[in-house]
């Protein structure tokens, strides 16, 4: 069994995977993306829609009204037909703005969670898929490249946010100035006049307009073009200065003040700032800022003499040469835009790409349909028949042909050298995978046939890396916001942490870490301990699982525990797995492995009286308990 490679060779470099990806590739992977928005953001983006709605109505709307105002000034100048057309102004541009800004107030309050959403959308995945990807470095470095993307640079599903509402915003820009531009073509017949006049209102000349007008796009696409690549390869540059910055901000602040590490985060904004890659943003900034107010002089003055020309001759009034110039500037802006976005679209997806990847990561373990027994003696029986096991990528066999039956209420001790087989038999047994040969069995039927939800709810198990968060002491323990506070003190002073819980004035309520609260508690390793041990009890799994329960623990402290828990677990399955044997005095078996096999079993007694792997090790702690 093979580790699953993540990834392909374009895929780690973003630069072949560009060139290599067509317009339809492009556009199913910002479609997925945008699908995702919509299931995890539909209250912001509708929001986003109808601001940028009302954010593109609001420039149209005053220039075709104002055009409409210096139309009947310079003409007629109806008392009653200006005075409405001035109120329509007032009233309407009165009542977008007002939408506007509750639209805005409504988008912005969604826009504070946006990137928390989308961060819990991929934990989410990641909680739900296979522990081998979990333990898999190169899905760890995929996730850290995914994470870093989004928070130094807001690229991959957060990009999408801004690109989408850029791209509608500057499709309906070009189609509405478009509209409004093209009656500007029109040419009247039956005007005597020469020269320019005469030009101007000929179809040779919205030839040669149209023909500057297109040649400027072409230009605005390609310099477009070429600024958003050279913006984007520097991005790289953006995402290691600020994830060194913000590695060094993030230091706590007993290192800094112990440390001085003052001088160290004033270096880290200064590589920042004069970093190459902000040189070179600010040269491209500025060389192509130039060209594009050059290249806009030519299709601009164009514009200006026709409309001018136009309105001399009374082909419009003098509030549409306002209205045209207004609507040419936008339509040339928004084909700029529209480049710029689609650009920045096409780069985008190389991290889309990435989140896919770690998104469609194969699940090949077999959930079964089984339901668990539910036994009113809880009467279960594990049996491991012939199981072996290496895992995924490797050839080293970590345990070998393992045979052992167990029962509920038994106490087994389990121990061994490091790298033994130890943690992995607990793996096994917890289904966090499955043997490479051999089987599991619970009351004679394959594990693997049973729901895996199910035959998780078997299990508590206390981790040698386990973790705890910077909630309250009750959510740490119940693992919820909801839970049974009288049931979560039992189990705290049932794990020997009543001593200290007596001395928080919060109690239960209490946080801990201070990095969220000034008034949260810092734990010693051997109080987190106790509490990881009072999360394991809150569970009340049939089985007890505890990876070396003890290590923070001073031998008093430890002999205590596995009193307590003597007294706890008198109806469950215990399974420790420890370095130090004492634990098995307290156990009615003993399971001692050695390179991956199972070695010895039986009872401490016994084994410390055989010849073995056992009385070696115990002969070897036996000076700490004489």
């Amino acid at each position: 069994m093979k580790r699953k490679k993540i990834g392909t060779k374009e895929g780690r470099n973003g630069e072949k995977c560009r060139m290599r990806r067509t317009l339809r590739e492009d556009w199913k992977l910002f479609a997925r993306g945008f699908g995702i928005i919509c299931k995890t953001s539909p209250q912001y983006l509708a929001y986003n829609i109808l601001f940028l709605i009302m954010n593109i109505l609001s420039p149209y709307f005053a220039l075709y009204m104002s055009a409409a105002l210096v139309n009947e000034l310079a003409g007629q100048c109806d008392g009653k037909r200006l005075a409405a057309l001035a109120g329509i102004t007032v009233l309407g541009q009165f009542a977008i703005n007002a939408v506007k800004r509750m639209v805005l107030a409504a988008r912005n309050a969604w826009m504070e969670v946006l990137q928390t959403q989308e961060e819990l959308y991929l934990a989410d995945r990641m909680h739900g898929m296979e522990y081998e990807h979990l333990e898999n470095p190169e899905v760890t470095l995929l996730r850290e490249k995914i994470f870093g993307a989004m928070n130094a640079t807001s690229s991959g599903l957060m990009s999408l946010y801004w690109i989408s509402g850029s791209l509608i915003t500057n499709v309906v820009d070009l189609v509405a100035s478009a509209a409004l531009t093209f009656s500007m073509f029109r040419v009247v017949k039956g005007v005597e006049v020469s020269g320019f006049l005469a030009f101007a209102n000929s179809y040779w000349c919205t030839v040669l307009l149209t023909g500057i007008l297109l040649a400027h796009g072409f230009l605005t696409v390609r310099f477009t073009k070429e600024r958003t690549e050279k913006e984007m390869k520097e991005l790289s540059g953006v995402a290691e200065s600020n994830a060194y910055l913000f590695q060094v901000m993030g230091m706590r602040g007993e290192d800094i003040m112990i440390f001085d590490l003052k001088k160290a985060m004033a270096k880290a904004h200064e590589k920042r700032v004069k970093a190459p890659w902000m040189v070179k943003w600010n040269r491209i900034a500025v060389r192509y800022g130039i060209i594009g107010i050059l290249q806009g002089l030519i299709p601009d003055l164009a514009v200006f003499l026709v409309t001018a020309a136009k309105a001399f001759l009374g082909m419009f009034g003098i509030g549409n040469f306002v209205l045209y110039r207004g609507t040419v500037k936008r339509f040339i802006h928004a084909v700029s835009e529209l480049v710029s976005e689609l650009t920045r679209l096409r780069e985008n997806n190389q991290y889309l790409e990435q989140v896919y990847q770690f998104l469609d990561l194969p699940d090949d373990m077999y959930h079964g349909t089984l339901a668990v027994e539910k036994r009113d003696d809880i009467d279960y029986e594990v049996e491991f028949r012939d199981v072996s096991f290496r895992y995924p990528g490797t050839d080293v066999w970590v345990l070998k042909h393992v045979d052992m039956k167990f029962k509920i209420g038994d106490k087994l001790a389990i121990v061994g050298e490091n790298g033994s087989g130890k943690t992995t038999f607990i793996k096994l047994l917890c289904r966090l995978y499955d043997p490479t040969e051999g089987e599991i069995l619970l009351n004679g039927i394959n594990i693997t046939r049973y729901r895996y939800d199910e035959y998780m709810s078997l299990f508590s198990v206390v981790f040698q890396d386990y973790q705890l968060f910077q909630f309250s002491l009750a959510a740490n323990v119940s693992g919820a916001l909801d839970y049974d506070g009288e049931k979560v003190r039992k189990c705290l002073i049932q794990a020997g942490f009543g001593d200290k819980l007596a001395q928080l004035e919060k109690g239960i309520d209490t946080v801990l870490g201070r990095d969220y609260e000034n008034d949260g508690v810092d734990l010693s390793g051997g109080e987190e301990q106790k509490v990881a041990l009072a999360r394991a009890l809150y569970k009340d799994a049939p089985f007890m699982v505890l990876d070396e329960p003890t290590a923070a623990l001073d031998p008093l402290a430890e002999a205590a525990v596995y009193e307590n828990f003597q007294r706890i677990v008198v109806d469950k399955t215990a399974v420790f797995i420890s370095h130090r044997l004492s634990s098995c005095r307290f156990c009615d078996d003993v399971a001692v492995f050695h390179k991956g096999r199972l070695v010895q079993h039986g009872r401490h007694d016994d084994l410390v009286a055989q010849e073995g792997k056992y009385q070696e090790l115990w002969s070897a702690q036996a000076q700490y308990y004489a």
